[in-house]
């Protein structure tokens, strides 16, 4: 064995004595710098975008706040109307000039329509005149009914406002506007309109309880949604280039707004994106994010608005331009860019230089390593007058390098003996491998005669299932002989039927250990009748125990198996069943049809109210030879009806709790 390196080995390692030292040096500026500057500036993004969304979030509460503002000083001016002794005069004083202080006071509050409605009448005044006769049933004028004044958000349709002014409807309609991601609609335009409804209590002069209602509408109403904007985006308030607008919705529709579609027209008619109707109207969520609006995209802020019926009706926006603030990060970003290149640029040489004047000696060293390793034990590194730590440790080299000569002898003496006793290892080694390999083939034979007694055990379990069968029937055969003898035909059917089983106890177990290859003869059968031909196999069984049967057959599918199969496995678990209940009890049968993970399959289920088994027992009880009969099976059977069932593409499983007996339940794919 030879450690000595080839010479492009020699060559391969110098360039990498280099290469990491020049990693080492410039791992700090080119890669770590990068990585930290690239996480400070994700940060800043990140702190950034919570500031905008901060912004606009105190922008909305702004809103929010005048516009409750406007709904109680809408509700406060009223009350105050119904409740000034003015009006009270006029009205105990049999309502003349009633009219005429109601469109006085109407233009004072700067109010759209305002009436007088008894509860149960009609109109006694109005301002202005009524077109026809209005809707009283809102919960806004039941709420003034009741003796409390209420102010809120309604939804007046256009003949609804058509009855109180046509010059309403006329206003309230806006025509829809094709607007991009908005959600399709076939309406062309919006005619209903949203109105800042209030109404107070008052007494007419004989005493019936009414309510004054005045409302305002906020269709087209632009004062409203510029003092919300004069108020959220005062002058200097964003930087140059943003624009910070307001909206008033109804539904998706701007019906307020200040968002202009091209100068000097406004956005009225245009609708909200579909992702933001979705998350506001459709969750009652506040959004609080980017967003489309109409031509570009802004920072947002959405908020429902409900009517007096608790309805999410419309929508209150206020939000900025995203563009200048997108612009000013980008900006931002680049000059942090342009000034890491300029540092990088400037300090990569020096450190270039720095690494040089280390890797140039260490790769003099290696060359004379190299050198040594090639047979040249005379090679020296010449390197002085170098007062560092790789001077001293090329001074040390040559040293080193005079002792390997003389250690070189003593080393090829040392080589002669290690051989020697390699040999001797080796062959301790083949003897050991010899040993091994006879263990091996013992383990083998082992194996084998463990499987041979498996399946010996297997086929005496098989056999002595249809000799009890048998001798059951002979001894029912013995007790109706006779005359009687035509009463037995249906066991001497049986008995035929069980020695033609003998026949197939080879069968059955090759089946257990290669079912793929010996699979019988494959029938489709209704659970009911094979539970039927099943009882009278095991009908002195359940004589001698004093078992009560009883049945359910619910299933209406057919299943697909081997009869002679399904039989056995009834067999075996009604058998373990009547064991388990020495001293008489109840056994169920039953089966229904029941689907599972998507397949459509059939349940029969054999349940005892015998002694049951413990957990532990329980997750035992399909395992070979596991048995709890003692000297009296061979504990297969179950194991055996789980291959027999698997086979078929079914499970089965079991359920049990000491005291409480047992339950086997059997799941077969339907026959198709």
């Amino acid at each position: 064995m030879s450690d000595r390196l080839e010479p492009g080995q020699r060559k391969s390692q110098g360039r990498s004595v280099r290469f990491r030292l020049l990693v080492i040096a410039l791992l700090p500026t080119l890669v770590i710098l990068p990585l930290l500057l690239g996480m400070a500036v994700y940060r800043w993004n990140a702190k950034f975008d919570a500031a905008l969304i901060s912004k606009v979030n105190g922008d909305l509460t702004i809103a929010h706040q005048y516009f409750t503002r406007l709904l109680e000083n809408t509700g406060e001016r009223v009350t105050a109307l119904g409740g000034s002794a003015r009006f009270r005069d006029t009205v105990e004083a049999g309502g003349e000039g009633l009219g005429t202080l109601l469109e006085e006071k109407r233009r004072a509050l700067d109010l759209d329509f305002l009436y007088l409605v008894p509860q149960g009448g009609t109109v006694v005044t109005s301002a202005p005149r009524l077109a026809g006769a209005p809707r009283f049933d809102w919960p806004i004028i039941d709420t003034a009914f009741s003796g409390e004044a209420a102010t809120g958000i309604d939804i007046f349709s256009d003949q609804e406002l058509a009855a109180i002014a046509p010059a309403l409807a006329d206003r309230a309609r806006l025509d829809l506007v094709p607007t991009a991601n908005a959600v399709p609609t076939k309406r062309a335009a919006e005619t209903r309109g949203m109105v800042v409804h209030s109404a107070t209590p008052v007494r007419l002069a004989d005493g019936r309880a009414a309510a004054l209602v005045g409302g305002n509408l906020l269709n087209r109403n632009l004062v409203f949604i510029d003092t919300i904007n004069d108020l959220v985006y005062r002058e200097a308030s964003l930087p140059e280039g943003s624009q910070g607008t307001a909206t008033l919705f109804l539904d998706d529709v701007r019906i307020s707004t200040n968002v202009r579609l091209f100068e000097g027209r406004r956005a009225l008619g245009t609708r909200v994106s579909s992702i933001v109707r979705s998350a506001v109207l459709g969750e009652g969520r506040v959004w609080l994010d980017s967003a489309f609006v109409v031509n570009d995209w802004y920072i947002s802020a959405y908020e429902p608005i409900t009517d007096s019926y608790g309805k999410r009706v419309g929508m209150l926006y206020v939000g900025f331009l995203e563009a200048p603030f997108t612009e000013a990060k980008y900006t931002t970003l680049a000059m942090i860019a342009v000034a890491f290149l300029a540092i990088t640029a400037l300090s990569v040489p020096l450190f270039l230089r720095w690494a040089r004047s280390i890797f140039k000696p260490l790769e003099r060293m290696a060359g004379t390593i190299s050198k040594v390793e090639g047979g040249d034990l005379g090679a020296r590194t010449g390197i002085r007058g170098v007062d560092d730590e790789i001077g001293r440790v090329a001074q040390h080299l040559d040293l080193l390098l005079e002792q390997l000569q003389e250690r070189d002898k003593q080393l090829r003496a040392w080589n002669e003996a290690l051989n020697a006793r390699v040999e001797e290892r080796t062959r301790e080694l083949r003897l050991a491998n010899r040993q091994l390999e006879a263990t091996t083939r013992q383990l083998i034979m082992s194996e084998k005669l463990a499987a041979i007694g498996e399946i010996t055990a297997g086929v005496a379990h098989e056999i002595n299932n249809p000799i009890a069968v048998m001798q059951g029937n002979l001894e029912v055969v013995r007790q109706i002989m006779g005359e009687h003898a035509r009463e037995a035909r249906t066991e001497f059917r049986l008995l035929d039927e069980q020695i033609h089983r003998i026949s197939q106890i080879v069968t059955k177990l090759l089946q257990f250990a290669k079912p793929e290859e010996y699979a019988g003869f494959l029938e489709r059968h209704t659970p009911a009748d094979v539970i039927s031909d099943t009882l009278p196999l095991v009908q002195h069984l359940l004589n001698k125990a004093e078992i009560e049967v009883r049945r359910d057959d619910c299933a209406t599918r057919l299943v697909l198996m081997n009869r002679t199969e399904l039989q056995q496995v009834l067999v075996n678990l009604i058998v373990n069943a009547i064991h388990a209940m020495p001293d008489g009890g109840t056994l169920s049968l039953s089966s229904r049809d029941q689907d599972v993970d998507g397949d459509t399959g059939l349940v029969i289920e054999i349940s005892d109210t015998g002694i049951g088994m413990t957990h532990e027992m329980l997750d035992k009880v399909f395992d070979p030879f596991f048995t709890t009969k003692r000297q009296e099976g061979t504990g297969l059977g179950l194991s055996i009806s789980q291959t027999l069932v698997s086979r078929q593409g079914g499970k089965i499983s079991a359920e049990s709790e000491p005291g409480r007996g047992t339950c086997f339940t059997i799941w077969l794919p339907e026959a198709r």
